[in-house]
């Protein structure tokens, strides 16, 4: 005997309060790690072209800075960002063993855009040639 009843759907958020709330500051917690993340992300590719066109003008001794100096912060602003949904997932993970609700939140979909940004922009500034 098969059972052709159609599947429930996980819902969306937790039933309980209590879940809900420690759902909704890890939504909080993981967006104040995307913010650091796009902070140090664009101040790495600012301070770049600062320190390239410095370099240029030969202002500062060494034509190889700027390059370090922008893969430091990409690099800084990348791994925050790791270190942020790793935080995030394992905190759902523990959160969904006492209920039952979806893990495909858009702060998450957020994060893995700013985490292939940050990949992108680090890329970006290791390929260029000083």
């Amino acid at each position: 005997m098969t059972d052709r009843s159609p599947r429930k759907a996980r819902p969306m958020l937790p039933s309980d309060l209590g879940t809900m709330r420690t759902v909704m500051a890890a939504d909080r917690t993981l967006m104040a790690w995307v913010r650091t993340s796009l902070s140090m992300l664009s101040f790495s590719f600012t301070i770049y072209k600062f320190l390239e066109t410095a370099a240029k003008q030969d202002v500062i001794a060494r034509s190889d800075s700027p390059q370090q100096v922008g893969l430091f912060l990409a690099g800084m602003g990348t791994l925050a960002m790791v270190l942020g949904v790793a935080s995030y997932w394992m905190t759902l993970k523990d959160l969904q063993r006492t209920e039952s609700f979806r893990l495909g939140r858009p702060s998450l979909i957020i994060a893995a855009i700013m985490m292939l940004a940050g990949v992108a922009l680090f890329a970006g500034i290791a390929g260029r040639v000083v």
